[in-house]
């Protein structure tokens, strides 16, 4: 029988065509300072020839595998100023080296500055998925996200935004959640919604730092006694699990359903008992590859590193590194290293111990390789976890998860007026369970001070 640690499956490449170049100026972008690893380089420009090798060799790889749906991620740095002809030349290859009935789909992830009508109306014809990067209103925005100058982009993101929605191109947004903006929740979410967002992403911003200027690798790389410390940037752990908290409130009593977060769909599926959507939840990892703009492949996105470098795919085949035995035990050892305390943890199918990049902390037992944002997820389960688990099992029963929606109103009709409900009466929430057994025995448990939550996912 063969081993699924071996077995190759299907990956997704983040793809750099212009590396680390980019028109903005963020403070705390990770990826501006791979510059260093091309020293002396001045064009980050992929080349026709090894754009022309990675379509054709990922196309291939992936029909082999039975991938029915083939999806190419494109970021930076700043992708777009490659200009379009790059990725027409893009939509050219994957015309005539993808098989016939399969479907070949683009993401790519911009800014949004250097956006003008002819690309949006390229992206809508080519159905290109974009993301566009935006931390919240301009205040908000503009903390951070800067140009070469020092100036706010705020109305510059907001035009090519304006651009992709007015043109019809699908988009999503993605907010880096750091130290500033994460004290504005829902400021951050109303705002993305009023900007017609129905697809959002959040992700939590930590790096650090052992002199304060540059950037300390992954801890997996730590010299021993190293002392580095996070960026004035990095989100606080508490402050994330409140962010996270304060917006799912305000999701699951009108959004379910029109608005999708990827964190929220991601734990949904997992208290659904199905496999993680995302890689940080994942108890393996290492399908999530990086490729720089020459060819140079990747172990992921967070470990551009030459430690972790596999090779190139002009010299030796895409499959040969993908598959190779460095990536598989780069991938393993997630779940290998995982500390004890992750391990015992009442919520470890829903987190698995995060993103190995994060895990620099120690456990209360003094290992090494807890997760920064293990108390934020805690936090975020243990307010979540029962809504999360009521919404699963209506999707074991056929029905919609934002059914959810009108058992929440229900609910509060019901603990408004508790006494016009007997005790064995059917709840007036509608989950088909006693009222004792169900709202009445929730207003009891938290009139007692008792914690309310549900941390083990249904049984399927």
């Amino acid at each position: 029988m063969a081993d699924p640690a071996t077995t190759p499956r299907p990956f997704q490449i983040i793809t750099k065509p212009i590396g680390p170049k980019c028109n903005l100026d963020c403070s705390y972008c990770y990826y501006l300072e791979k510059e260093k690893l091309y020293p002396g380089r001045h064009s980050f420009r992929m080349s026709d020839e090894t754009l022309e090798t990675y379509v054709r060799d990922y196309v291939a790889i992936h029909d082999r595998l039975g991938v029915p749906e083939i999806w190419f991620s494109w970021q930076g740095g700043e992708p777009t100023l490659l200009g379009l002809d790059f990725f027409r030349k893009v939509v050219e290859f994957q015309k005539q080296y993808g098989p016939a009935g399969k479907s070949i789909r683009n993401a790519l992830q911009t800014n949004g500055t250097l956006l003008t009508e002819e690309w949006a109306a390229f992206f809508k014809e080519n159905g290109f998925l974009i993301g566009i990067s935006i931390d919240g209103p301009r205040e908000i925005h503009d903390r951070y996200r800067v140009d070469k100058k020092q100036r706010p982009s705020f109305d510059t993101v907001m035009r090519g935004l304006g651009l992709l929605r007015d043109g019809g191109a699908d988009f999503n947004t993605l907010t880096v959640v750091q130290r500033h903006n994460s004290r504005h929740p829902r400021t951050v979410y109303r705002f993305l919604k009023d900007q017609g967002a129905e697809f959002m992403q959040f992700i939590p911003i930590v790096e650090r730092s052992v002199d304060g200027q540059s950037l300390a690798g992954a801890p997996q790389m730590d010299d021993e006694g190293i002392e580095a410390k996070v960026t004035p940037w990095s989100v606080l752990p508490n402050v994330y699990g409140d962010f996270l908290c304060s917006i799912f409130d305000d999701w699951i009593r009108q959004d379910v359903g029109k608005v999708f977060v990827q964190f929220f769909d991601v734990q949904l599926g997992l208290w659904a008992g199905a496999p993680a959507g995302l890689c940080w939840f994942a108890e393996t990892c290492g399908q999530g590859l990086a490729m720089e703009h020459n060819g140079d492949l990747y172990a992921c996105d967070h470990y551009v590193y030459p430690e972790y470098r596999l090779g190139n795919i002009n010299d030796t085949p895409m499959d040969q590194l993908a598959f190779s035995p460095e990536q598989v035990k780069f991938g393993q050892d997630k779940k290998d290293t995982l500390p004890r305390y992750c391990r015992e943890c009442e919520y470890r199918f829903a987190c698995n111990g995060g993103c190995p990049k994060h895990r620099f902390l120690t456990t209360p037992h003094g290992e090494d390789g807890l997760n920064y944002f293990c108390a934020s997820y805690k936090k975020f389960f243990a307010h979540a976890g029962p809504r999360l688990r009521t919404m699963a099992n209506l999707v074991h029963q056929g029905r919609p998860a934002s059914d959810i929606m009108e058992m929440l109103r229900r609910e509060k009709e019901a603990r408004s007026a508790p006494r016009k409900v007997g005790r064995n009466d059917p709840c007036p929430c509608g989950s088909g369970r006693k009222f004792k057994a169900c709202c009445g025995a929730t207003k009891g448990r938290a009139e007692a001070g008792e914690a309310v939550s549900a941390p083990h996912p249904p049984s399927s």
